[in-house]
């Protein structure tokens, strides 16, 4: 029985161990997201100027008659 209990014992403690392991893992994973969420908002925005200012020149070329 005792043997039993330390087994069990061990069980949990390695569970807990996991447990705070995967919560550490999941807050860097969550900042990592937002970042990349971020950075894709940005590089949208600069698509966005880009398509723009490439409007407008194209708006601006003489058209041959």
């Amino acid at each position: 029985m005792e043997t039993e209990l330390k087994s069990l014992e061990e069980k949990v403690s390695l569970l807990l161990r996991m447990y705070q392991d995967t919560r550490v893992e999941n807050k860097k994973l969550q900042k990592e997201l937002a970042n990349s969420h971020h950075q894709c908002e940005e590089l949208n925005e600069k698509i966005h100027v880009a398509a723009d200012r490439l409007e407008a020149l194209l708006l601006n070329i003489p058209e041959n008659e």
